[in-house]
């Protein structure tokens, strides 16, 4: 017998300060220390830091460590099969 396997997705607040210093893109999160990243360009700076972020996150939860994000919603999928509103963030210059 096979087990259907679900989906819990958790949403959360990342706030995040941008600054241009020596040519690269720094990112980093006021309320977490550990989160941070840079890139070329902007983009790629947000690209970072937001798999820095979920990274993080699995990582926290595995130590039981709390995380000090902004819950933003849960939401379980018991189908197989589920839609999501994914937020693109990108530079507009």
């Amino acid at each position: 017998m096979r087990t259907k396997k679900y989906l819990t997705l958790a949403e959360y607040s990342l706030p995040i300060e941008i600054q241009h210093e020596d040519d690269v893109f720094i990112a980093k999160c006021p309320v977490w220390s550990d989160c941070f990243a840079q890139g070329d360009t902007i983009d790629e700076a947000i690209n970072e830091i937001s798999y820095v972020a979920s990274s993080l996150i699995e990582l926290y939860k595995e130590e039981g460590l709390e995380i000090p994000l902004k819950l933003k919603k849960i939401k379980e999928n018991r189908s197989t099969y589920f839609k999501l509103d994914f937020p693109l963030i990108v530079s507009a210059n």
